[in-house]
């Protein structure tokens, strides 16, 4: 590894999130030659990495948004990215949410279901602002990833099906304050298998060929992100052959092409820097106890999912199956399950990689911790772009209430 996490760690102490910025450039670029030629959009999904200062490193990249909630609209604003490349997508905006939208004149908003449209035409209508719009279309393909991470199936909760959306495009192309200019459509996330994704691409397509030929002009085909990354073994789309089959689906159609990698872009220039506590053997399980928790990384709890952690000194020593634990209060509390380290000890560092998508954007204060301190690494320096919270940060907005 380049980065010398020993410095970073005597540095900014433990646990602490490094991401390395010129990785994440390089993976937006990798995506954006991939549609060279075409009229394409990358617009990076902001929850993946929510820190200002990582959106603002894509946001010089040309980079749009794609956010879900007003609150990443604001971020993604103060960190540069243009207005009119924000898409504003979600399946639970609130009439405020919508009306701040609307006022700060974003490309578009994504609808979600036939009550959230009515719902923004309502307040188009009464603060006199036409709501440019896209109808987010469940295709019912399965994307074969994890159920949590699955979005494009009837039985998750995400977007309308084909019959409903034409329903949608035909009463926003009659209604006064709506424009409907965009379809969506996201299968789901870490996806390693082209075939779900290009389907999908065309069924949403020729679906905007109906909505064309009775004179409703989409103009952007927003197709979601969800590219894989290697967290182990996983054989990955190449964004080449990903960027071909959008391309094939829409064939004939004079579309600007939208994508929203988020992990793409940013998980495997993430890592999660953490100190060995203690090490302790219950009978014959090895535990190996660290200062970084499920309040920090929440992926591995919550998912069970698989993030390679490495030593960052001692290589030496057989190997043996160990727990990488937190001190959370929690049994699912754990980074890893029976994975492979040599002998350990206090004051030892881990990294945990591939954890610059949700993971810091996950967090909690869960038992009173402060979040970690993130740092950006770029041209060989560290610069610190959110500092570890204290307990003054976490008591901060509390009201100590005594009854007489």
């Amino acid at each position: 590894m380049s980065i010398d996490f020993k410095k970073a760690a005597e540095e900014f102490s433990t646990p602490l999130y490094i991401y390395d910025f010129k990785y994440m450039r390089s993976q937006y670029r990798a995506l954006k030659e991939a549609f060279e030629g075409k009229k394409s959009l990358i617009t990076y999904a902001v929850k993946a990495n929510s820190n200002l200062s990582v959106i603002a490193n894509f946001a010089k990249e040309s980079s749009g948004a794609d956010c879900v909630s007003i609150g990443e609209v604001k971020r993604a604003l103060l960190a540069g990215i243009e207005p009119y490349k924000i898409i504003f997508s979600g399946v639970g905006k609130s009439y405020d949410e919508i009306k701040e939208a609307l006022e700060l004149k974003i490309l578009m908003i994504n609808t979600e279901s036939e009550a959230e449209l009515h719902l923004v035409e309502e307040v188009s209508k009464e603060i006199g602002i036409e709501a440019r719009v896209s109808v987010r279309v469940n295709p019912n393909v399965d994307p074969k990833t994890h159920p949590y991470i699955s979005t494009g199936l009837h039985e998750n909760k995400f977007g309308v099906d084909i019959d409903m959306a034409k329903r949608m495009y035909i009463y926003s192309k009659n209604s006064d304050y709506l424009d409907p200019i965009g379809i969506h459509f996201h299968i789901g996330s870490q996806l390693t298998n082209l075939e779900p994704i290009a389907e999908a691409a065309q069924i949403i397509a020729d679906l905007v060929r109906s909505l064309k030929a009775i004179d409703i002009d989409i103009k952007f085909f927003d197709f979601g992100g969800g590219l894989g990354i290697k967290y182990s073994d996983e054989i990955l789309i190449d964004p080449k052959d990903y960027a071909e089959a959008i391309i094939s689906a829409t064939k004939g159609l004079d579309v600007t092409l939208v994508c929203e990698p988020g992990r793409y872009m940013s998980a495997n220039g993430g890592y999660l820097v953490t100190k060995v506590l203690y090490e302790k053997i219950n009978g014959s399980k090895r535990f190996t106890i660290v200062d970084a928790a499920m309040n920090d990384l929440l992926r591995p709890s919550l998912y069970n999912a698989y993030h390679k952690i490495e030593s960052v000194e001692r290589k030496d020593g057989k190997e043996s199956p160990t727990d990488i634990v937190g001190p959370i209060c929690e049994s699912g509390d754990f980074l890893a399950k029976d994975t492979l380290m040599p002998p350990l000890e206090g004051g030892d560092l881990l990294v945990v990689n591939s954890a610059g998508a949700y993971g810091f954007t996950m967090a909690s204060n869960y038992n009173t911790r402060g979040k970690a301190c993130e740092v950006a690494y770029d041209n060989g320096e560290f610069r610190v772009i959110r500092r570890r919270e204290s307990f003054e940060d976490l008591i901060e907005q509390e009201r100590l209430y005594l009854k007489d």
